[in-house]
């Protein structure tokens, strides 16, 4: 088998790992080393002067050990398998970046013979990469559950951030779907990251050249839909996992149906994408925004209105808070009425340190109004003529959301190739010089 076979197997086969998000690293170029990292962003994102930062998101292999009922390259699904020698999967990273296709590479990888064999053909790819290229830029690395300590310490000293996914957000899902996997073999590796973090930052702190161990942190993956766990359940253990392991991010994958088993929900369902997207504002809600997960949701109430944010749904259910007077209430209590955001309540505090704020300097500052309207007051008044009842709010806020929202059934994954044959081309143009 070809290179571009390889390629276009095990970067089709990477799609399912969702970590679309800014590298967390800002590292400018150094004499003797090839590449950058920038702060603001890969796989597709924006950096800060605007341009389109990118990486190669592929697999080692797509050979697995591992029987998850959810997963396209489970060992009992028929599909093409393909796997890359470190040095193959080196070289084609330096050929992408030489001819400015990437900035960085997130590297995945199938369960092949074992975690200590797949962990050390990933540490054998990095330190090709980083020692004989002395490539500088960003690489994001999935951990192996399951490998040998040693070896993800060693990963971790060549990669700038480090991911090992949960999947499933229980036990019990893990057991019925995952059943070579477990929770304690999971969070065990995510624990060592997390301890080798805090140990490296005193390190640091003591010795300037000390080797840095994954200075972007590290995140993991959740699939949604392919289980009866409810939101509440997810954003519980989302909540934990931010503060037991400082986890950078927690991603929400949506399940796609791409395997046929009677575990799974059909193949002719489509995927939650509107439930993907309350969880995701959900948990900007639990990282900036100050509140706990049992606030947004709990026992009796275990899932989250599709036609509302989680943000309006709350505030709609806690009217006795409100109305907030943007005059006097401190930045917590701002941040909590629904159309404020970060941004716009510290423009509201730096602004009223120069005079009274009305609804019209809040709209010139950029609150948005249409929602927080029934939350505010200023001066102790509201806008002229508004009448608030919590059904009235409810139905106005539905008809302001509801517009923007295509009905479920609409909803569709975004896809950055549509032509795959392009691809191809792009590839082969890049690999020969042609």
């Amino acid at each position: 088998m070809d290179l571009m076979e390889k390629l276009t197997i095990l970067a089709d086969s990477a799609k399912y790992d969702v970590a679309c998000t800014s590298s967390g690293v800002d590292r400018a170029g150094q004499k003797g080393k090839l590449g950058s990292a920038v702060a603001p962003g890969l796989c597709h994102s924006f950096a800060a002067d605007g341009r389109c930062i990118s990486l190669l998101k592929v697999l080692m292999t797509n050979s697995c050990i591992y029987n998850c009922k959810y997963c396209v390259n489970r060992i009992d699904n028929d599909t093409p398998r393909a796997t890359f020698t470190p040095r193959e999967l080196a070289e084609l990273t330096i050929a992408f970046y030489r001819r400015n296709y990437i900035e960085g590479l997130f590297l995945s990888s199938g369960v092949l013979k074992s975690p200590d064999h797949t962990c050390e053909r990933l540490i054998q790819c990095l330190e090709i990469l980083r020692g004989e290229y002395r490539f500088n830029g960003y690489i994001h690395v999935k951990a192996i559950p399951g490998a040998d300590p040693a070896l993800l310490c060693r990963l971790g000293l060549l990669a700038d951030r480090m991911s090992v996914n949960i999947e499933l957000p229980s036990e019990s899902s893990l057991k019925r779907l995952a059943p070579d996997k477990s929770r304690h073999s999971i969070f065990k590796p995510m624990g060592l990251i997390t301890s080798k973090i805090t140990e490296n930052s005193h390190d640091l702190a003591r010795y300037r050249h000390a080797p840095k161990f994954a200075p972007a942190g590290q995140s993991t993956q959740m699939i949604i839909g392919a289980t009866p766990d409810s939101d509440y359940q997810i954003l519980k253990l989302s909540e934990s996992l931010y503060q037991k392991y400082q986890l950078k991010r927690v991603f929400y994958s949506a399940y796609m149906p791409v395997v046929n088993d009677a575990l799974l929900p059909s193949i002719q369902v489509k995927p939650p994408l509107l439930r993907e997207h309350r969880l995701y504002q959900a948990d900007w809600l639990l990282r900036f925004y100050g509140f706990q997960a049992s606030e947004l949701l709990d026992e009796n109430h275990p899932d989250f209105n599709p036609l509302v944010d989680p943000k309006c749904s709350w505030a709609l259910s806690h009217m006795e808070y409100f109305p907030v007077e943007v005059n006097r209430a401190d930045y917590e209590t701002l941040l909590r009425v629904p159309g404020i955001g970060v941004k716009s309540a510290q423009r509201i505090v730096k602004a009223r340190k120069t005079g009274s704020l009305d609804f019209t300097g809040l709209k010139r500052i950029g609150v948005a109004l249409k929602r927080a309207q029934y939350f505010i007051t200023c001066s102790g008044k509201m806008i002229e003529g508004l009448r608030i009842t919590q059904d009235g709010v409810l139905r106005s806020l539905i008809s302001e959301q509801g517009a923007k929202l295509l009905p479920q059934e609409e909803w569709e994954q975004l896809s950055l190739l549509e032509k795959p044959a392009l691809f191809a081309k792009d590839v082969v143009q890049c690999l020969t010089g042609a």
